[in-house]
Formats: C-alpha cells, structure tokens, sequence
C-alpha cells in the first residue's frame, strides 16, 4: 500500500473512533468508581482526619457534660475514618474486578478497536513525515498516556489488595508499610491523569475536534 492509500484511510481507521458498547459502559463505571474512591481518600484527609477532630468530639461531649482524654476522643474519631475506609476498600475491590474486565474486553473487542492496532496505526501514519504529523504525535501521546494509566490502575489495585489482604498473607509491618507509601504516592498520579484528562477533554470539546464525550455515550466520534 503506497502512502496516497495510507493516507486516504487515515479517517476511516485513526481518527474515527469506535466505541463498543462494553467499553463505554466500562469507561463511565469506571469513573464514577474512581471518582467515589478518591473523594473518600479526600474526605478521610480532610474532613474526617482523626486527629483534627479530637478537640470537636471534646467540646460535643463536654456540652452534655462528659469529659473525654484526648486518647478517648482520637479513638471516636477514629471510628467514623475507618468506616470510610472500609467504603474505599470496598470500591477497590470493584476497581480490581473493572481492571481484569478491561483485559477481558480488550481480548473480546474487534481487532480493529484494540489499543494495540490503534497503536500501532497511528505509528505508521508518524512515520509518513506528511502534513498531519502533529497530529500523528498527539493520538500517540494520547494513547501512551491511557497506557500509562492502565499501569497506575494496576499498580494500585496490587498494591491495595496487599494491604486489604496482607495479614493473611503473612505480609509484615514493613512490606505492609511499604506498600501503604507506595499505593499512597500513586494516587497523587491518578489525581493529575484524572485532571489533565478532564482538561484535554473540555479543549477538544471547544475546538475542532468536538465530539469526544457524545462519542463514548453513543459509540463513535470523528477527529477532523
């Protein structure tokens, strides 16, 4: 195929994208899990930070005429953070099983809609050295950046069944440390995917290359 073919299927195989139905169903049940996961995480952070809360649950109790230790107070507090992060533990799980779905889906998706041809096209189109390299290279980043957060994902839910599963394991407190710092540090990667992917998301929608979400509602969107 010489490059006057490559180059006129370039619409029909890089920049119209299919979705099929799994996949937009897997992408918008994966965000709002991801969502609700990291607001617990925030929440726990914030709100119900068990040591900031120690002087309110005090004064509460103080106004009905008990009188708490700091120590007592911290283990009230204490209990309402680890209900939600029993919730966050919860959603894990549902983010472990969305990520082994997303392998499954991708063996069951037509060759065509795999990341790997998509890949793998549009690294032959760069290749071309024509005028719609620019854009050759963005789909290629793009891409790389979806791959990279597939890693992230993974890494977390590894590292989160550990902690969910380590005494049973017979992990110790080191490893269990460990792997508390590392799920801890990626997530502050999963705040800076979720947010430029939000951001890439509402300049494409107000530029010439609208369509991106009515795409992964209805199935199909074409980059111009």
């Amino acid at each position: 195929m010489d490059q006057k073919n490559i180059t006129q299927g370039i619409e029909s195989s890089l920049f119209i994208q299919k979705h099929s139905a799994l996949i937009r169903i897997w992408h918008w049940t994966t965000f709002l899990v991801l969502s609700a996961s990291l607001i617990t995480v925030l929440i726990n952070s914030t709100i119900l930070n068990p040591r900031d809360n120690i002087g309110l649950v005090q004064n509460q109790l103080k106004g009905k005429g008990v009188t708490v230790s700091e120590e007592q107070a911290f283990a009230v507090s204490h209990e309402y953070e680890d209900k939600m992060w029993n919730v966050h533990k919860l959603l894990g799980f549902g983010l472990a099983f969305l990520l082994l779905s997303r392998v499954l889906i991708e063996l069951l998706q037509p060759d065509e809609e795999k990341i790997r041809t998509r890949i793998k096209n549009a690294m032959g189109r760069f290749k071309l050295n024509d005028e719609n390299k620019a854009k050759y290279r963005h789909f290629l980043n793009v891409k790389r950046l979806y791959l990279l957060f597939y890693l992230i994902l993974l890494l977390m839910a590894l590292t989160g069944l550990g902690l969910a599963f380590g005494r049973e394991l017979g992990f110790n407190r080191q490893l269990h440390n460990t792997l508390k710092t590392i799920h801890s540090v990626l997530q502050y990667f999963m705040y800076a995917f979720v947010l430029i992917h939000l951001v890439g998301v509402f300049f494409a929608e107000n530029s010439k290359d609208r369509g991106i979400v009515s795409g992964m509602i209805n199935g199909n969107y074409s980059i111009k």
